[in-house]
């Protein structure tokens, strides 16, 4: 058995990357849970509620995917749903020093958790979902940043 995975994120919004990940992510365990993280000291261009449905409507054709929603210790939400690994992304040097810190951390935390990292493809080594809003903000297209239904949805949400 290849096991349950949590792919953690703030998710706002989802983008091609996240997309990738998840999409390769499956490969690596029989289900995956993308799980948004509530954080009520951001602030978001999307509410939680928002978040999850644009994920269930980006993953809809990708089987073993499920959405959550969760706070608190990431660890301790795996634990929870019977998770034995974590996936995260790594973009570049610059993510991989946080990242490492959080993988450590959550291993203290939980030994029996691993933590898998994944690079994205190429083409989406560049995208975040700060970037994508920052674009979204200035008037410039995200179109192929983003699933078709979110690039909607940014279009709506900032329109004047």
């Amino acid at each position: 058995m290849r096991g349950l995975a949590v792919y953690p994120g703030s998710f706002d919004p989802i983008t091609n990357g996240h997309l990738d990940l998840i999409r390769r992510g499956t490969k690596l365990c029989d289900r995956l849970i993308v799980a948004v993280l509530r954080n009520t000291e951001k602030s978001y261009l999307f509410s939680v509620e928002e978040r999850l449905t644009l994920l269930r409507e980006s993953v809809a054709d990708i089987p073993g995917v499920e959405v959550d929603a969760f706070d608190g210790l990431l660890v301790e939400f795996a634990r929870r749903r019977g998770a034995d690994r974590i996936l995260r992304g790594i973009r570049a040097l610059s993510d991989f020093e946080y990242e490492f810190q959080m993988a450590l951390m959550n291993r203290r935390l939980a030994p029996d958790v691993e933590t898998l990292f994944l690079m994205p493809r190429e083409e989406f080594t560049f995208l975040s979902s700060r970037l994508v809003r920052e674009v979204a903000r200035l008037g410039g297209p995200v179109d192929g940043l983003v699933p078709p239904p979110v690039a909607l949805r940014i279009k709506e949400k900032l329109r004047p």
